[in-house]
Formats: C-alpha cells, structure tokens, sequence
C-alpha cells in the first residue's frame, strides 16, 4: 500500500493580515513603495543568481518565497537592518542545500560579487558607453571570502529562527501542468504548439507572480495560483476552455480566481513603471544604498 501523503506537504503557511500591513521594515520608517521596490530587486537578484549557478526553476521559486517571507510581519526583519542582497544569498544557499544540487558558499558569494559588482549589467544604469568587464571589481580575496562566508552563514541561520524553521515551500508549477491535462487543454485535441505555448504562457505568469507587490505566493495557496495562470494564459493566446466553472473543481472560488488574474496581469505594468522610476540608478540593495536612499527621498519632500 502506498503512503498517505500528508496535506501540508500541498499548502504553504499563509501570511495574515496583520502581517500583510505591518512589516518591520514600515515600522523602521522605510516607505510602503520604496519597501515594495526594493523586495522586488532582491527577487530579481535571487533569480538571476540561481541562473548564473545553473540551478532549477523550482529552487529559485522556492528561495524567492522564502526570501519574501522573512521580510512579512512586524515579527519579520528589515531591510533597515538585513541588506537585500545577503537574505537574498542566504535563501538561495539554503534552499539549495535542502535540495539534490547544494552550492558551496564559496559558488554563491562568487555570484553576488559579480550581479553586484560594477562589471554587471544586471542592475547598473544604463550607460551611452558600457565599461569594460573588470574582474577586479567582482574578485574575492581569502579575507573577504572568510568574512562574507561566515556573514551568510549567521543570515542563515537567522532566516530559520525568523521563519520558525519552516522551510517547506509547495510551488504551483506542477500543478498547473496537471491541470491543463485534466482540462483535456494539452491533448489530443489541441494543437502542439498551441499545446507547448499555452502551458509557456502559464509557467511564465507563475514566475512573474513571484515578484508581485502583493505577495500572491504568501497569501493564496498553490492550487489557486496555478488556476488563475491558466486562466489568463487560456485568455492570451485564445485557447477555448471548459465553458463551466471549471475552477470550483479545483476548490477555488470566482472571487479569489479574480483577484489573481488582475495581480498577474498587472505585474508587467507595475514593472514598467518601477523600471522608469529607477532608471539610471541602482536599486538599494545594500543597508547603506538604501540609507542614502531614505535621506535622499527626505531632502526632496523638505
């Protein structure tokens, strides 16, 4: 006989609404937008760091959840006080090493040095004449490999007392896919490139949600997350569902299937728009960036 699998191995611990309107990082005096903009760099940050280590999508997913979630509550920490980018690191190397393909800290701390450093494009201002790659920017010498390694090692650590050592992450991907299948969308039926593109289109809207403002990963669970890409992937490109309420099948409401189809169709405007507002300029991902910041957005309102 098989064994049971327990439910919680299928739900994540969702965020309250307490927790939703009081993060530490509000209370420390950091705006509500520039708090958003800057959690959204630092997902962006996990994910280009888990590509350049060569590591699964379902990983990166999960250590962006994970790095979303020590930052909720007033219970959670601050930006004021844990840069983005070492939680950010700390998430990525734990999740990792919960996982069949571990990363050394020497491999993680190499990549930040370089997304960081002055010699990536990734998150520097666009120049008329970009400068030339110099790995002397991004070098870690024995000193400060020592000094960063232990520092993850205490953000490590910090992460699991913060988040109670809950770790598990339940992601949607899978069950989207499965989804499509019993909806007889993937098939016989259906063309395969109208196939292939439409469950594209699904992943794709289930890893933009993961660098929403409103935090749809830590407030609805999976199952819902994977109907409502489907639902809006389906609308895209013009696939013909069930014209029922197929989603009552799947335990998710009209209600809750709305507001996730108007939080992933909004993210690439929301992007746009925090894009130009950054435009030309870093985003704070160190205490110190984010400092100077702060100062700067008071200098202005004076």
């Amino acid at each position: 006989m098989a064994p049971e699998i327990p439910l919680s191995t299928l739900s994540n611990p969702l965020v309250t609404l307490e927790q939703l309107s009081n993060s530490n990082s509000q209370l420390d005096g950091i705006p509500a937008d520039l708090e958003s903009h800057v959690r959204y760099a630092g997902a962006q940050l996990t994910q280009a760091a888990g590509i350049l280590l060569r590591l699964p999508q379902e990983i990166i997913a999960q250590a962006i959840v994970t790095f979303t979630r020590f930052y909720v509550g007033p219970e959670g920490g601050s930006f004021r006080l844990h840069a983005a980018k070492d939680v950010s690191a700390a998430s990525l190397y734990l999740t990792a090493k919960m996982s069949a393909l571990p990363q050394s800290p020497r491999s993680i701390l190499n990549v930040y040095a370089y997304l960081i450093s002055a010699s990536c494009p990734f998150f520097q201002p666009a120049l008329a004449h970009p400068l030339e790659a110099d790995p002397e920017s991004y070098y870690l010498s024995e000193g400060d490999y020592h000094r960063l390694r232990n520092a993850l090692l205490k953000t490590e650590s910090l992460i699991l007392r913060t988040l109670s050592f809950i770790t598990h992450v339940s992601l949607p991907h899978h069950l989207a896919l499965t989804y499509l299948q019993t909806l007889g969308v993937i098939g016989s039926t259906t063309s395969p490139q109208s196939s292939r593109y439409l469950a594209k289109r699904t992943l794709a809207h289930l890893n933009t949600g993961l660098l929403s403002p409103q935090l749809l990963y830590l407030t609805h669970q999976s199952p819902a997350l994977a109907v409502a890409a489907i639902y809006l992937a389906a609308r895209e490109i013009g696939v013909t569902l069930p014209r029922v309420e197929w989603w009552e099948v799947f335990d998710v409401d009209r209600e809750e299937l709305g507001f996730l189809v108007v939080g992933m169709r909004s993210m690439e405007g929301w992007a746009k728009d925090v894009g130009a507002k950054w435009e030309g300029r870093r985003f704070p991902l160190t205490v110190g960036e984010l400092e100077a910041e702060m100062q700067k957005q008071k200098d202005i309102a004076a």
